[in-house]
């Protein structure tokens, strides 16, 4: 078995003990933050990291309130902005925790009286020590130049600190399933994608639309695909996608559609609904047992709530790609042109 999918097969296992090794942290954070009674919180990261930051900002803002923010490492870095972080928690995260500009922003926000958090894959790390807090995905090596457990272990990292923070039971309630939830799409996806993913063997380019919490999903399903099989992939909010990205959509183009139930499900059908018009070929992703009765449908999971859904769709996404590998004959550990870890100042 090559390491990406192997990696992929350990995320139920992680995301299990991954909150329980931490609790010793988040309580720690916890008081920190009631203390202080932060006003704003901001993120620096980098690629999946960010992707991962950005399904945060959701749940900050339905659970808390709290105006969240992606920073900009090199207004630091490049153009020596002093930036006033004394009302906020700022959270750097990223996989290895060697990201100098990340760790930069965090340096600046601790010196400015902000709370400052550290999320990684590696005890010890730059990142780690210059935090005041370090929540560590604890998801053991990986070797796969594409972050999957990782990514989801930040994110569940993340959405816990809303969850105790908030301390909303519905949130918690539904995090709380997230484990079992995988592991039982681990069971029905690879299946159901077996015979679809052999359809886009020669395909060269496609686009992937989420909306609320799927929005981070489709920039890291796209981003999944393009880095392991070379696929000019592109994710959009489908809100955005209105606004001028639809026109690049011609007949039988393979477009991925996540269509959740909650609050951006009916824009989802609306999206679908136009691009069956335009002729589209959609490959939808769905927890919709009537819609996924659909050509090309891909069912996942009943779900208690949206804030689930990202977990598995981000699997769906992950899968596709690595069975993408195999029937195009890529060894998706070995990309020339990328490494695992990449330092940017």
């Amino acid at each position: 078995m090559i390491n990406l999918e192997k990696e992929i097969r350990e995320q139920p296992g992680v995301l299990s003990k991954v909150i329980a090794s931490n609790a010793e942290t988040f309580g720690a954070l916890i008081a920190r933050i009631r203390e202080a009674d932060p006003r704003h919180v901001y993120f620096a990261a980098r690629g999946t990291s960010d992707h991962a930051s950005i399904y945060a900002q959701y749940l900050f803002a339905e659970y808390l309130g709290i105006p969240c923010g992606l920073s900009t490492p090199s207004a630091v870095t490049h153009y020596g902005a002093k930036m006033k972080y004394d009302d906020s928690l700022v959270i750097g995260v990223s996989q290895s925790g060697a990201a100098e500009d990340v760790n930069a922003v965090l340096k600046q926000a601790k010196e400015s009286g902000a709370i400052t958090v550290a999320v990684t894959n590696t005890p010890g790390s730059l990142l780690s020590k210059t935090a005041d807090f370090h929540l560590c995905c604890n998801a053991g090596p990986e070797v796969s130049i594409a972050a999957t457990k990782t990514f989801t272990a930040q994110m569940y990292l993340l959405a816990w600190l809303v969850a105790y923070w908030s301390g909303s039971d519905e949130l918690k309630a539904a995090l709380s399933e997230v484990p079992a939830k995988m592991a039982e799409a681990m069971e029905t996806v690879p299946a159901q994608l077996e015979t679809l993913v052999p359809r886009y063997r020669l395909m060269t380019e496609a686009v992937v639309l989420g909306r609320g919490y799927e929005y981070p999903i489709a920039l890291e399903g796209a981003l999944k695909v393009l880095e392991t099989n070379r696929v000019r992939m592109k994710g959009y909010s489908i809100a955005d996608f209105y606004h001028g990205p639809l026109a690049q959509i011609y007949d039988s183009e393979p477009v991925f559609v996540f269509a959740v139930k909650g609050p951006s499900y009916a824009d989802a059908l609306a999206m679908i609904e136009r691009l069956d018009g335009i002729g589209a070929e959609v490959i939808t992703v769905t927890d919709d047992e009537e819609l996924a009765k659909r050509p090309l449908a891909v069912k996942i999971p009943a779900i208690r709530r949206d804030t689930e859904a990202p977990y598995l769709t981000a699997l769906v996404m992950q899968l596709f790609a690595c069975r993408l590998t195999e029937v195009r004959g890529i060894d998706p550990d070995a990309v020339k042109v990328l490494k695992k870890v990449t330092v940017t100042k």
